[in-house]
């Protein structure tokens, strides 16, 4: 009878795990990249009342005759199955849809996580709700990242700036009317700017002198003297256009930056009419007139003003010049073994001898999936699962707690015997 009482022991105690791991899920339903347990039971050693016989000549085999000492948990198992994914319109947000874990350095450990609601402390460091740092690799000042060196904390200065780029080019296209008079002049204007990042207004006026060929000169204002201007092409170039193809005879022109007003560190500035069958290339041709300037290379001072970030993992900045830098890269781990990672609290993870060491990679790569931004992942507990395995736990504890009760009272019986 003590044998059963006990074997109903080890159940009660091995139910009462089943049922606090069946709490623990469902406390956890809405928690932000939550990872749900399993428990797996197993039975304890039986005792041998009999061993098994083998055949012989006069008589068959017997078989073992064992007696089972109760159960126990063989194991805790997380399941990483994906949890579904809740949009929060948040820049900072990040789900991982596929394998692999955010690494967030704290107390000088790395720990690995799926939850990626995650925000700007004030060094502009990418961290976790518990101050956990985001590992990746950080841009250089030309905005380029070396995934091949080792991953640091990942920070983005909020007070980031792009300094000035000179105008080196300007990019001509269109049609200019092969029917216009001789005479008519065709005007596009177009800002550059200089090395200090001072914005020069640029006239470009084309102006036909006979069939198919134009002149282009290009003026700015004097500074020195308000209301002219400076005549930067002088003498006008003379272009001329294939009656045919509508290409023109030269691919370019130059402006010298010695006659321009502000600082420049150039020699010049090209006014490219595109290359021989490029779409946005300048032709001639009858019809409307469309020539304008498409653009040029060069950039005012830039503030950081917002950011994205790209399934790979990669934040891009956009700056108030309008134009965009790439300003780090999130790191992702992998394991040859994650049900083996140690929980650590805070929805992380540590890594132990059974997980493996961690592979650091990119996003999209190998066996690391991809990163949805402004999203979250949402805890994988299936709610009707559990509340199945609560039934089954409470059951299970009713039923251990039976034996223990029904042994009692088989043993008050045997001492009423002497009675």
């Amino acid at each position: 009878m003590l044998r059963s009482m006990y074997s109903g022991i080890s159940g009660l105690r091995s139910h009462q795990i089943y049922m606090d791991t069946v709490g623990s899920n469902i406390a956890n339903v809405n928690t932000t990249g939550y990872k749900s347990s399993g428990v797996i039971f197993s039975d304890m050693l039986s005792q041998v009342l009999s061993g098994a016989g083998a055949p012989g000549e006069l008589s068959g085999g017997t078989n073992p005759a064992q007696v089972g000492l109760g159960t126990r948990i063989a194991g805790i198992q997380t399941s990483f199955v994906q949890g579904a994914t809740q949009l929060t319109g948040r820049a900072t947000d990040m789900a991982i849809q596929g394998d692999g874990f955010f690494v967030a350095r704290s107390g000088g450990e790395n720990l690995y996580t799926r939850a990626g609601s995650l925000s700007f402390d004030a060094n502009g460091a990418l961290v976790t709700p518990s101050g956990g740092i985001i590992q990746g690799w950080s841009a250089n000042a030309n905005g380029v990242v070396d995934i091949n060196s080792p991953v640091t904390d990942l920070t983005v200065p909020i007070g980031q700036i792009l300094q000035p780029n000179e105008s080196t080019s300007v990019q001509l296209g269109g049609n200019l009317p092969a029917d216009a008079e001789v005479g008519d002049a065709i005007v596009t204007t177009i800002d550059i700017v200089d090395s200090q990042g001072t914005p020069l207004p640029l006239t470009l006026t084309w102006t036909k002198t006979g069939d198919d060929a134009w002149e282009v000169s290009a003026t700015t204002p004097d500074p020195a003297n308000p209301g002219s201007n400076l005549d930067l092409i002088s003498p006008a170039t003379p272009v001329t256009f294939d009656p045919s193809t509508g290409l023109p005879s030269i691919g370019s022109t130059t402006i010298a930056t010695a006659g321009l007003p502000g600082e420049w560190a150039g020699t010049d500035v090209t006014v490219d009419f595109g290359e021989p069958g490029d779409p946005d290339g300048l032709v001639q041709f009858s019809g409307e007139q469309t020539m304008t300037a498409l653009g040029q290379d060069g950039s005012e001072i830039g503030f950081l003003r917002s950011f994205s970030i790209d399934p790979s993992g990669l934040i891009s900045g956009v700056f108030s010049n309008g134009m965009r830098r790439d300003l780090g890269q999130v790191a992702l781990a992998a394991f040859n073994n994650p049900t083996g990672l140690e929980r650590a609290g805070d929805t992380a993870f540590r890594a132990t001898a059974n997980s493996g060491e961690a592979a650091m990679g990119v996003a999209g790569t190998g066996p690391f999936g991809s990163i949805a931004g402004g999203t979250v992942e949402m805890s994988n507990v299936d709610l009707a699962a559990e509340f199945t395995n609560m039934i089954s736990a409470q059951r299970g504890f009713q039923a251990n707690s039976r034996v223990i009760t029904a042994s009692d009272e088989i043993l008050q019986d045997l001492v009423n015997m002497k009675r």
